[in-house]
């Protein structure tokens, strides 16, 4: 593991890999990205955690899924939960249907394989640090197949009430918790109310898996 040097106007990325030639590879091909800095790499989830209890807090992590100690599934819902400013970039091998779902329930914004060309992954970095998501062709349309042959439990929108489906519809859009409240005429402790139940409800640990919900809900 190692913390670098940064210049203040960068997007500062972190990397998540256990395998040290692919991290360090990695590290370097970022580092040589106009406008790109790597704040730290860590070998697995535990490991990145310790270093944002430390207020390293990257712009874009980079972050893999099958990991030692505490895997990419994991790290996701600590981050997103504690670190919600934190962009996570999935870079993996599993392509598969159900670990992209999981991961975007689990609070990522991005996905690529481990296969991508240097330049995408320069794009992607980009667009997650501009406009906090990222997902080629081809992760969009395994996401969407993934939510129509979704496996996990499925929570009947009949048991939800007006206000949490209200509130489920305006997750999607851009508009941030404070302009929901307003959008719905109620204080912002009561959306964090409307939030916290739903996770809890619906089984997600993030704004993303409400959105996943939402939409494979027709609510949105």
């Amino acid at each position: 593991m190692a913390v670098s040097t940064i210049n203040k106007n960068d997007i500062k990325v972190a990397l998540v890999d256990d395998h040290i030639l692919i991290r360090n590879s990695l590290s370097k091909l970022v580092a040589s990205f106009p406008n790109c800095s790597v704040l730290f790499e860590a070998d697995n989830g535990r490991h990145c955690i310790d270093f944002l209890d430390k207020h390293l807090l990257p712009d874009v992590l980079l972050l893999d899924i099958s990991m030692p100690v505490m895997d990419g599934f994991e790290t996701a819902v600590y981050v997103s939960k504690h670190f919600p400013l934190v962009r996570i970039l999935t870079l993996t091998m599993l392509t598969d249907e159900r670990s992209i779902v999981k991961m975007f329930r689990n609070g990522a914004r991005g996905y690529l394989s481990k296969n991508v060309s240097p330049q995408e992954l320069q794009v992607a970095i980009k667009t997650m640090a501009e406009k906090n998501m990222y997902m080629p062709d081809e992760v969009s349309s395994k996401l969407v197949s993934g939510l129509q042959h979704d496996l996990s439990e499925v929570v009947p929108v009949s048991s939800l009430s007006d206000k949490e489906k209200e509130f489920l519809a305006l997750i999607p859009t851009d508009f941030n918790y404070v302009e929901i409240a307003k959008k719905m005429s109620v204080s912002p402790r009561t959306v964090d109310d409307y939030r916290e139940r739903l996770f809890k409800k619906l089984q997600v640990n993030s704004r993303m898996g409400l959105a996943i919900y939402a939409i494979r809900n027709d609510l949105f």
